[in-house]
């Protein structure tokens, strides 16, 4: 089998600015099927299958490598399994889809400005209040290294399904990790960003999979997809 699967993100502003970039090289990407359709199809190079994922699955199956290239956040990528950046090769940062994850706190935590700062609260938290500090977040996976990193344990995370930066204000969780890009949303819920809380500058990657199975004649389809791109 000599054709390679693309994966492009099935929905939102992320995926029409992918098929924009595909059909400035002159790689038009058609979904006969209508937008509620999985499958697409590129004319100018049939041997490029397409389909159409979320971007959390993308970014599991570049790492697994059943998936050829795709494009989704490169947090998705840090996110779903700590060796994910091994597993797949940056090809084309893409300059949209920009987001920082970051850790907020509440304003009022004047005494607060950075992460030593925050484990001397952790570290005292249970004692003046009962009970562990509780993070709310979405990033579980880059929260726990990124905690410990700066010694961070005493801490609890409240896995966030809607919208994280309202978890403090609504009683929920005492600060939050999350996505920003303007951090707008963040100010208006009365959070700031700690001096050192980047914890990964994102944005849309195009990335291959270095797990997948890359035999000659793939590797030249491949070659010709990405020199298109350029």
């Amino acid at each position: 089998m000599s054709s390679i699967m693309l994966a492009l993100p099935s929905k939102g502003r992320l995926q029409e600015q992918a098929m924009e970039l595909f059909a400035a090289s002159g790689l038009t990407i058609d979904r006969p099927g209508g937008a509620r359709s999985y499958l697409g199809e590129m004319a100018a190079m049939p041997d490029v299958a397409v389909r159409f994922l979320s971007a959390s699955e993308i970014a599991r199956e570049l790492i697994r490598g059943t998936i050829d290239l795709g494009i989704t956040g490169e947090d998705l990528i840090h996110e779903t399994a700590e060796q994910g950046p091994e597993q797949v090769d940056i090809v084309k940062r893409l300059g949209f889809g920009r987001a920082d994850v970051i850790v907020a706190i509440p304003d009022a935590w004047v005494d607060v400005t950075d992460m030593d700062d925050l484990s001397d609260v952790a570290a005292d938290f249970r004692a003046r209040h009962g009970r562990w500090l509780r993070v709310a977040t979405k990033y579980v996976n880059l929260t726990r290294r990124h905690f410990a990193r700066h010694g961070i344990a005493e801490y609890r995370i409240v896995e966030s399904l809607g919208a994280t930066e309202a978890a403090p204000a609504s009683g929920a969780a005492d600060l939050i990790v999350d996505i920003t890009s303007t951090g707008s949303t963040l100010k208006a819920n009365g959070l700031r960003i700690l001096g050192d809380g980047v914890m990964l500058e994102s944005e849309a990657v195009l990335m291959v999979a270095r797990n997948a199975d890359w035999p000659g004649p793939r590797r030249a389809v491949l070659d010709r997809l990405l020199s298109r791109l350029g």
